[in-house]
């Protein structure tokens, strides 16, 4: 029978474009090295009318379904289950969505694209800004790889949350291969629509396990004429969501980065990459590092340095500057963190969110709390303080403390969690779920939330076929 699939799927996406052993191997690895897994073969097909060929073939032979894009998921949401968790005896295909990368339309008036699943986020911003708009989701360590796809799946977000909002705020309309095969075509470019349900939300999320996203509407904006940063010493993190505060009453919606850097990040960064340098003379805890923009041409740094200024005793020293050069040479300081800790070893990373305001008592409660049961952990901490979403990794400095110290990850988890949980937090802020996180959130769903989530799951899909084990 596998033969046979095998032949049947050439015989849609071409033979070409059916990889299994070898060629097929590098699908089925996450990126982090944590997940990999087995399939029957991985696909790659050209277009919508494909990929629903494709889906209803393995739905007709109870053959598992798992969709792929850049494979640039962190929670092993985009590779097959591995041979021991394989559901449905173990048969799976992956439907690679890399070569679907046209832009079927660009509405400058109506500031919109219609772009293929495929299309990488580089790609769709660069498209934007050749026709002076905006498409303003950034992931800059990924955004050459990853995939709007994925990026719709898992409902990214990225450092320009807190003005433009996660993916599901910048999307008008969707394609969507339904488990059963059919196309759903919810392409629409309406800002207004109260007409039903709001079906295109029920699939950005999802990670693939209700339909796979074959094209997206993308709301585009316009596109900025003026920019200033700024790098900020801040005595603590409460210090950091003031300013926050103080900004946003100051400077209005201009503020379209604002992110927060503890200094183990520094340390690991400017340890391992060297055209990176300390901003400041000397070292201090915590720095946030600061965007507005406008779409007028106005000088923007004034209005920054006016109102850092005002702030008060919660800064230790700032730096303002419209030089881009500048401005990439601090954000490189956060760009490179991920990168810097991969460096310099493996380390227990968590991806949460709780209201601003509970910014600093999580950081506060999660720090104590760990160094109380693992003395001399490292904690890095990092990210999207304007929209509550803080990376916190846990890791030991010594190689042979941190292998025991990784063997007790969960219960490093469920300290960390369970604080999250306290503070009416989210233990995946932007992630995703994925395989890493499937059982995890059990604990912190209630019954009818995850009873409602099953109740859409089997509508959608009763067989069960789409990227089984992840989610839910």
């Amino acid at each position: 029978m596998t033969e046979n699939l095998i032949e049947a799927l050439g015989q849609i996406a071409g033979t070409e474009n059916v990889l299994t052993g070898i060629a097929a191997a590098p699908y089925y690895k996450d990126q982090r090295g944590n997940y990999s897994g087995i399939a029957i073969a991985v696909v790659l097909p050209i277009d919508t009318q494909q990929v629903s060929a494709i889906v209803t073939l393995c739905a007709s032979h109870r053959i598992a379904i798992v969709p792929q894009g850049g494979n640039t998921s962190l929670c092993g949401g985009s590779v097959p289950l591995a041979e021991d968790r394989q559901a449905l005896s173990g048969k799976q295909v992956v439907i690679n969505l890399s070569r679907m990368t046209a832009i079927r339309a660009f509405d400058a008036v109506n500031y919109t694209m219609t772009v293929e699943t495929g299309c990488t986020l580089a790609h769709a911003r660069d498209v934007a800004a050749q026709n002076n708009r905006l498409f303003p989701l950034s992931l800059t360590a990924i955004e050459a790889r990853c995939e709007i796809g994925g990026n719709l799946s898992t409902n990214a977000g990225g450092i320009g949350v807190l003005r433009y909002g996660n993916m599901r705020d910048l999307v008008l309309g969707l394609e969507v291969v339904l488990p059963d095969g059919r196309i759903w075509n919810g392409l629409r470019s309406l800002r207004k629509d109260n007409s039903g349900y709001d079906l295109k939300q029920l699939f950005i999320g999802a990670e693939g396990t209700l339909g796979i996203i074959t094209a997206a509407v993308l709301k585009l904006l316009p596109r900025p004429a003026s920019q200033a940063s700024a790098c900020v010493a801040v005595r603590e993190p409460a210090s950091a969501v003031a300013l926050l505060a103080h900004l946003r009453a100051t400077c209005g919606d201009r503020i379209s980065a604002f992110e927060i850097i503890a200094r183990p990040c520094l340390d690991l960064v400017l340890r391992h990459f060297k055209d990176t340098a300390e901003p400041f003379r000397q070292s201090y805890q915590w720095m946030v590092l600061i965007d507005l923009s406008d779409v007028l041409e106005v000088p923007l740094d004034k209005a920054l340095r006016n109102a850092l200024g005002s702030f008060g005793a919660g800064i230790s020293e700032y730096l303002v500057t419209v030089d881009k050069a500048q401005a990439d040479s601090w954000w490189n300081l956060r760009k490179y963190i991920s990168d810097a800790q991969k460096i310099d070893g493996v380390s227990i990373k968590h991806d949460i969110s709780v209201p601003i305001t509970s910014v600093p008592a999580f950081l506060g409660l999660a720090d104590a709390a760990l160094k109380r049961e693992f003395p001399g952990v490292r904690i890095v901490a990092f990210g999207h303080i304007g929209d509550g979403n803080i990376h916190y990794n846990a890791s030991m400095p010594d190689p042979l403390q941190n292998a025991q110290f990784l063997a007790r990850s969960a219960e490093v988890n469920r300290i960390v969690y369970d604080i999250v949980a306290q503070l009416n937090g989210s233990i995946s802020a932007e992630h995703g779920l994925g395989q890493l996180k499937r059982d995890e959130i059990r604990h912190y769903k209630n019954s009818l939330e995850l009873e409602l989530m099953l109740k859409i799951k089997h509508t959608l899909d009763p067989l069960g076929l789409m990227n089984p084990g992840k989610v839910i």
